[in-house]
């Protein structure tokens, strides 16, 4: 039995009062169960959003099953599966998550070290138990899970939406119209994107101190690498952190221009750090790259599945093109694995039957070798 002076944050013994009756002892159970959990995990410093979602997620499970967690059983998440695919349509990596959360939450208040399942035993007569097991919930057999339909931009596609976009620009200035700054940033937005591969959070958070000098690239000045704070978390952890070295020349002149030319020109641009800013002096969403992305898009009357992601993933594509080393390119983009880079690239005809012809004049080369 865990005692009063060793208990862990989060265990039963320091969310629950010894001895007070409680008026609805069910409800005040589950506030303290959650309310536990949220300590542990914060104790295991994971981000508050991720400690959030993951509330929200067993709350949404009780809600579904109709019974509180001690009498939670694997058949409540055979059902709860069932309808998140046939009614609601989730992806199978938002599946996987959802069960992640609820076999977390699981693992907490069925272990010892906190004490729940005994003040369960106590209150109800009843225990929490594991629900979620290898059989009935969805496995990460892949290291990438998007959509499918998520392609590579091909060049004449990027091209023809950075032409769009300085469009939009000259046409503001022409008709002397008051979105000319956020139409200059916007086309600067999407070209920086392309020019190191970044995700459209990656991009919001960029803030002026965020480039650095690259020895083996002098001509870049100060945007020879670009220090990329916020990447994609994994398994709750906080951002990954990532340096990477800036490729495109024209890219960089480009965002130059902008930091240089454009930027000062917006309101409190003075006290702010983020590199792109609203009219109205705050920092610029992804959700609202997204909404500009998806105007242009349609604009241009291109494909509808077509999202600010493709062109990172029309950057990983183009690289490996243009012969860089994949491992390079993994790192440039913050991969974990290889395999995950390989499913971002879609090179094109042409390159595959120049690779093939390679490989075939390498392979008869070798064998008149050894003849």
């Amino acid at each position: 039995m865990v005692q009063q002076d060793e208990a862990p944050q989060g265990s039963a013994r320091l969310e629950l009062v010894d001895g007070v009756s409680l008026l609805h002892p069910e409800d005040a159970v589950l506030d303290a169960m959650l309310s536990g959990w949220e300590r542990q995990q914060h104790g295991r410093r994971l981000e508050p959003d991720t400690i959030k979602e993951r509330r929200r997620i067993v709350r949404r499970f009780t809600v579904f099953s109709g019974e509180y967690p001690w009498q939670w059983t694997a058949a409540h998440m055979d059902e709860w599966t069932d309808s998140l695919i046939a009614e609601h349509g989730r992806a199978k990596s938002t599946i996987r998550s959802y069960q992640g959360a609820i076999r977390l939450f699981c693992d907490f208040i069925t272990s010892p070290h906190y004490a729940w399942a005994q003040e369960c035993e106590v209150r109800f007569g009843t225990h929490p138990v594991q629900i979620c097991h290898e059989w009935n919930t969805a496995v990460h057999l892949e290291d990438y899970e998007g959509d499918p339909d998520r392609r590579p931009m091909t060049r004449e596609e990027v091209q023809a939406l950075f032409d769009y976009a300085d469009d939009r620009v000259d046409e503001a200035v022409r008709l002397g119209r008051k979105g000319a700054l956020p139409a200059y940033r916007d086309a600067t937005v999407f070209k920086t994107i392309y020019g190191w591969g970044l995700r459209c959070r990656e991009v919001s958070r960029l803030d002026v101190t965020d480039f650095y000098r690259n020895p083996k690239a002098p001509e870049l000045g100060r945007y020879g690498n670009m220090h990329v704070r916020y990447g994609k978390a994994s398994k709750g952890s906080g951002p990954r952190r990532r340096m990477v070295a800036s490729v495109m020349p024209w890219a960089v002149e480009s965002l130059e221009d902008y930091l240089l030319n454009i930027r000062p020109r917006f309101r409190h641009h003075a006290g702010h750090r983020a590199v792109w800013l609203t009219e109205r002096g705050g920092r610029l969403q992804p959700r609202e790259i997204e909404e500009r992305f998806a105007a242009y898009r349609d604009a241009l009357g291109m494909d509808k599945e077509l999202v600010p992601h493709c062109l990172r993933h029309s950057y990983v594509t183009h690289l490996i093109e243009d012969g860089a080393d994949p491992k390079f390119v993994q790192e440039q983009v913050g991969h974990r694995f290889a395999s995950t880079t390989a499913i971002y690239t879609g090179v094109s005809t042409d390159f595959m039957n120049t690779m093939m012809r390679k490989a075939l004049d390498r392979a008869f080369s070798t064998e008149r070798e050894m003849v």
